[in-house]
């Protein structure tokens, strides 16, 4: 019973190297930049998208990075959760579509 538990459900998660992150960033920005600009691409989740890029460079939070750890916690929180809700609202297709421009296999 608890065997089954520790199964991912059929699901792995394919194992990153710390090396190969600086390439995952890059092929993910290129891919919300592709949503982003493509035209079947709702407005509310354009919106989305926009708003976690300005979050992301913009020099002011919710909470002051100068606090330990919970000041960094936002910007892990809040940036993730606005692109996941802005892709939620994007057609399969358009996600699909600019997922198959990447070289790696999801």
């Amino acid at each position: 019973m608890d065997e089954e538990k520790g199964k991912n459900l059929g699901r792995e998660r394919p194992r990153v190297s710390f090396r190969e992150i600086p390439r995952l960033l890059r092929e993910e920005v290129a891919f919300l930049k592709g949503v982003l600009s493509d035209p079947r691409t709702p407005r509310a989740s354009k919106w989305l998208l926009t708003l976690a890029l300005a979050y992301a460079l913009s020099p002011l939070d919710l909470i002051p990075d100068f606090i330990p750890v919970v000041g960094h916690l936002d910007d892990l929180i809040v940036i993730p959760a606005l692109v996941f809700l802005a892709l939620r609202m994007v057609p399969r297709e358009v996600i699909s579509e600019h997922r198959g421009k990447r070289d790696i296999s999801t």
